[in-house]
């Protein structure tokens, strides 16, 4: 009968209670305006941890952090807690974030090889996502130095060295992590993607090797075309002193140190001289025109052609846009190069081959590229500019 009595004072006493709830409103409740905001600041149903941990805006994490760093724990607890706090952070991606209380955890020195082992694995991971692939391996190596058996800094550090192509190093580990994980599919795969690297990094380096051998044997027979024509003087004139002493000199130094390097053209095209399958040599030749300050270029001048069928060509049908007076025609110009030494210019019989006047002993070439002067026979600046100067033929 007494239990029959307070089952029923306790029934009257909840149906009192649900009858204020209905009528009355929870004092603690979320408000309703911002309530996913501050659903968000307790630590339990957070998505993302802030970047700054205000304790006003944030007691309750703060809190939490201030039980994570507390020095009086013991400093295995510590590490523990820190390795935690790290995987947040890098289950969110922020991997520097994460890195730091991995270091922090290390740090605490807590004589745990097991927890210190995943402490380094991880930050391993932090600093392979970041792209720190150097870092990366290092944390993996002393990982497994701790734990040589440790699946997941052997594929780490096989990853690692496969981003740095080290691919022998890569095989290394994956042999080493094999030994003790013989069926591991992860292991297995990148034993496998570091030997095709392996293979293919060997053989594009033969090929490397072998295009440059070719070009080498390319250039020594180029070079030595040049020697045997004679066609190439050094591109800076001799000493004064004995005229025919110092050009013998001067040729047979020039022969002596010639290398592509000072054949390479100036021109924006880097046009160099060539050799054809037929033996003859291929010059980059310019043509200056002093009176209206401008130039031609000619990107492969065959050494036996000779200058008549260029000029034909430049000054054929349509004469240039900045020849107003229409007077470049072909047989009507005059052609020089310049011995700066001896302050002489030399004229050119336009019907003479490129080959010709390269072998002229007082033909300098100058950083690779022949130069010739154009002038217009017995025009006012024709004879100006000729005015005081030598002039010889060939």
């Amino acid at each position: 009968m007494a239990s029959s009595e307070a089952q029923y004072e306790s029934d009257d006493g909840m149906d009192e209670f649900m009858d204020k709830f209905k009528t009355e409103r929870y004092k603690n409740a979320l408000p309703e305006d911002n309530w996913e905001e501050e659903f968000n600041k307790i630590p339990m149903f957070m998505k993302t941890a802030p970047e700054e941990i205000d304790p006003q805006k944030y007691p309750e994490l703060a809190c939490l952090q201030a039980i994570i760093h507390d020095e009086d724990r013991p400093p295995e607890e510590q590490a523990k807690s820190l390795k935690d706090e790290g995987n947040v952070y890098f289950k969110e991606k922020n991997y520097q974030k994460a890195i730091l209380s991995y270091t922090a955890g290390l740090k605490k020195k807590c004589g745990d090889q097991e927890l210190d082992t995943v402490l380094l694995t991880n930050r391993a991971a932090a600093h392979f996502y970041l792209g720190n692939m150097r870092s990366a391996l290092n944390d993996a190596a002393a990982a497994k130095k701790m734990k040589p058996d440790h699946l997941k800094a052997l594929i780490r550090g096989a990853q690692c060295c496969i981003e740095l192509r080290i691919f022998a190093e890569a095989m290394q580990w994956c042999d080493e992590g094999l030994k003790a994980h013989p069926t591991d599919k992860k292991l297995l795969e990148l034993r496998a993607a570091a030997d095709k690297h392996k293979r293919a990094a060997e053989r594009d380096a033969r090929k490397a090797k072998a295009k440059e051998k070719k070009l080498h044997s390319q250039k020594e027979t180029l070079l030595a075309a040049i020697q045997a024509s004679s066609s190439f003087q050094s591109g800076k004139p001799p000493r004064r002193g004995s005229d025919s002493e110092d050009e013998d000199k001067g040729s047979s130094a020039a022969i002596s140190q010639l290398s592509l390097d000072g054949l390479s053209s100036q021109e924006v095209t880097g046009a160099q001289v060539f050799l054809d399958e037929q033996g003859s040599l291929h010059w980059p030749v310019l043509f200056l025109y002093p009176e209206h300050q401008q130039s031609d270029f000619i990107s492969a001048f065959c050494e036996n052609n000779c200058f008549l069928d260029h000029l034909a060509v430049m000054f054929g049908e349509e004469l240039p846009p900045w020849d107003t007076d229409r007077k470049y025609h072909p047989q009507n110009l005059q052609l020089y190069f310049e011995d700066e030494q001896k302050d002489t210019l030399y004229q050119v019989n336009p019907e003479t081959s490129l080959l010709k006047v390269l072998q002229h002993k007082r033909f300098f070439v100058k950083a690779g590229t022949p130069s010739f002067i154009v002038l217009v026979n017995g025009s006012s600046f024709c004879k100006q500019f000729l005015t005081g100067k030598k002039i010889q033929g060939l």
